[in-house]
């Protein structure tokens, strides 16, 4: 049963934290922290990597309109400005899966009990909402440059402690992308990647040799799934209303407080 309340707790947490910019990874290991979670480095991201497909699947759900209009007209002949946006999201997936592919076994590190570095990250994401709010112009539509960029900071969220959605969205932002586009673009960009990571896990063994029970990863996931979807509605609407300066105060103070608290500790 504690194992049930372990898993269910995470996918509350990554639930709303993956779509919040506020670090699902970054708050997952603070929550396996806190829970006294042992797991090795490598099952530790595994969890993480599942927790956040169910999440990937959130997003489709909420996106499934989107979705579809996308790979409809994506297989169309002409032109159209939903074909660009695809490549535009296969553009943003560059970095990451050039940083996946080449740096995986460092990565698997800092997933298991790395607080200061969380901490010290949480601060980066703090700063990069309150700088991008900052930003008065907010009219200009993605383009392969501004989608490179924001694959670069989709990449660097990597580190447990930034905040993917916070990274991509802060950064459009910074680009004077148009605030709607940029969380629609955030929240798709990941979709890929996420399935992209599961199945070259299943392809070479690594998800099965390093996979936690299945009931652990079945409750993980449904409630992951469920928070998934309600959350990704409401940020939507919370990026909509340039309101992202409460996130930023929040990253910031927790970030000052895990630092404080690993030091005095």
């Amino acid at each position: 049963m504690g194992e049930i309340v372990e898993a269910v707790l995470l996918g509350i947490v990554q639930g709303l934290t993956e779509f919040l910019p506020v670090s699902s990874s970054g708050h997952i290991e603070i929550m396996k922290y806190i829970l006294n979670d042992d797991a090795i480095a490598e099952q530790s991201m595994m969890t993480t990597v599942f927790l956040h497909f169910a999440t990937a699947i959130s997003t489709i759900i909420v996106f499934r309109k989107d979705i579809v209009s996308l790979i409809s007209r994506f297989l169309r002949p002409q032109k159209s400005s939903d074909r660009l946006f695809i490549w535009y999201i296969l553009i943003s997936m560059i970095p990451a899966v050039c940083i996946g592919l080449g740096f995986e076994s460092l990565i698997e590190t800092f997933f298991h009990r790395k607080i200061m570095l969380v901490g010290s990250m949480l601060i980066v994401t703090g700063i990069i909402l309150y700088l991008s709010q900052r930003v008065v112009d907010t009219t200009k539509p993605i383009d392969s440059r501004s989608a490179f960029i924001i694959g670069i900071a989709q990449a660097i969220a990597i580190l447990p402690g930034i905040s993917r959605s916070g990274a991509t969205i802060g950064t459009a932002l910074l680009l004077n992308t148009n605030r709607e586009a940029a969380a629609r673009f955030s929240f798709l960009m990941v979709v890929p990647l996420i399935f992209g990571k599961i199945a070259k896990d299943l392809i070479s063994g690594d998800m099965m040799l390093h996979m936690p029970s299945s009931t652990y990863l079945v409750a993980g996931f449904l409630s992951a799934l469920i928070t998934g979807i309600l959350a990704c509605s409401f940020m939507i609407r919370i990026v909509k209303r340039a309101k992202l300066d409460w996130f930023a105060g929040y990253c910031l103070l927790a970030g000052f407080s895990i630092i404080v608290f690993t030091l005095i500790k």
